[in-house]
């Protein structure tokens, strides 16, 4: 690490801002799923044996700029409590007179949480005047939302302008160690594995990895884009047709590096459960689509996976939500997770599937951010992280 971590600094007593990612479903009023808060109790922990005062800070859907009762943090403050075994005070604002009041009056070893800090416009404007309303009474800042890094907002960015010293939660040092050590000194072989629908959404992660790779496996919708570049029928299968061109110049500049399927899974469409069958990718039939990587394609890339030495997957092979439609997907998810080798999942839907394979724990290291791990693959500096105070 070449940033500050929380543990470069000297809590005891401090009353600290801790930004998180406590962006979680919620259902009749409660947490659905706490993986994001658990992934944070580490850095919160932490902080409190150390004696500091911690004023948790996030986001929750898209409020757009305005309070609105369906997205407040209320139930994140019940569930965390229930995690921590202690209580959790909720401040029903993030900036103003209530917040003010409640960190003012916060002991050592209590844990504050902020209402939703996208109830104002200025966060995502990464307005300063909002930034140093957040800063006003810290001059310590930790940054744990590594799924909030890839965007500049007030409080990932401009607040570190107003404190000291920022440094990285434990979460956000974990996902940058590992996403940086498969890119940056990776095992050989190295195997990288795109899924999702469009090639123009990975593009840049594609040409960052084709310089690193051995491999790159091709699965989702994506894969008909590259296959209609090489002049293959694809029947009725998602398509960019704008992106031809692009996916010829990949194929030419990638050798033999990235890998196509060589069956399909077609049915008439996604609810067409019943139509579905395997067939090689040059026969889709007209009025068909493509749906998943077939059987022939997911031993193929299981023998591929298993000799790698370091893996990173990033997307779907196939509209896996569906049963009828999710083999590919959890065969790869399963030959990941027998792999011996580091493999790192990026968030989102890839976590999804890992855990609909049930192999979740087999995994080296699940990514809590899918925009910002795409972001990283594709070789971008994630503002949040350039941010925070050099070593």
């Amino acid at each position: 690490m070449v940033k500050l971590t929380i543990r470069d600094l000297d809590l005891k007593g401090k009353k600290v801002f801790v930004r998180v990612d406590f962006n979680v479903p919620l259902k009749d009023g409660k947490v659905a799923n706490d993986l994001r808060i658990r992934e944070a109790l580490e850095t919160i922990n932490y902080g409190l044996e150390q004696g500091a005062t911690l004023i948790l800070a996030s986001h929750m859907g898209r409020p757009k700029g305005k309070p609105n009762p369906e997205f407040s943090l209320a139930p994140v403050a019940a569930r965390l409590t229930e995690l921590l075994g202690k209580n959790v005070i909720f401040v029903p604002d993030c900036v103003g007179p209530a917040a003010e009041k409640a960190i003012a009056d916060a002991a050592p070893g209590d844990a504050l949480l902020l209402e939703n800090l996208r109830f104002y416009p200025d966060e995502e404007a990464n307005n300063p005047e909002f930034a140093g309303k957040l800063a006003a009474q810290t001059s310590l800042y930790v940054n744990d939302a590594f799924g909030a890094a890839h965007r500049a907002h007030a409080s990932t960015e401009g607040i570190t302008h107003f404190v000291e010293k920022a440094a990285a939660g434990f979460l956000m040092e974990k996902e940058l160690r590992y996403l940086a050590g498969a890119l940056e000194a990776p095992e050989h072989p190295f195997v990288a594995i795109l899924g999702g629908a469009k090639i123009s959404e990975k593009i840049e992660v594609i040409e960052n990895l084709l310089g690193k790779v051995d491999r790159l496996l091709i699965g989702g919708a994506m894969m008909f884009t590259f296959m209609k570049s090489q002049g293959k029928g694809v029947g009725k299968s998602l398509c960019e047709e704008d992106k031809l061109e692009l996916a010829r110049k990949l194929l030419a500049a990638a050798g033999d590096k990235i890998v196509l399927p060589t069956d399909a899974v077609v049915s008439s469409g996604i609810n067409d459960a019943a139509g579905a069958r395997v067939v090689p990718v040059c026969q889709i039939p007209e009025g068909e689509m493509g749906l998943d990587i077939g059987p022939q394609t997911a031993a193929a890339y299981a023998e591929i996976i298993r000799s790698a030495r370091t893996i990173v997957w990033n997307g779907p092979m196939g509209v896996f939500e569906k049963d009828a439609f999710a083999a590919g997907t959890i065969a790869v998810a399963k030959a990941v997770a027998d792999s011996s080798a580091l493999s790192v999942v990026g968030g989102g839907d890839s976590a999804a599937a890992a855990e609909k394979a049930g192999v979740s724990d087999n995994i080296t290291h699940i990514s809590t951010g899918g925009g910002a791990s795409l972001e990283f693959l594709a070789g971008h500096v994630l503002p949040g992280v350039a941010a925070l105070t050099d070593k």
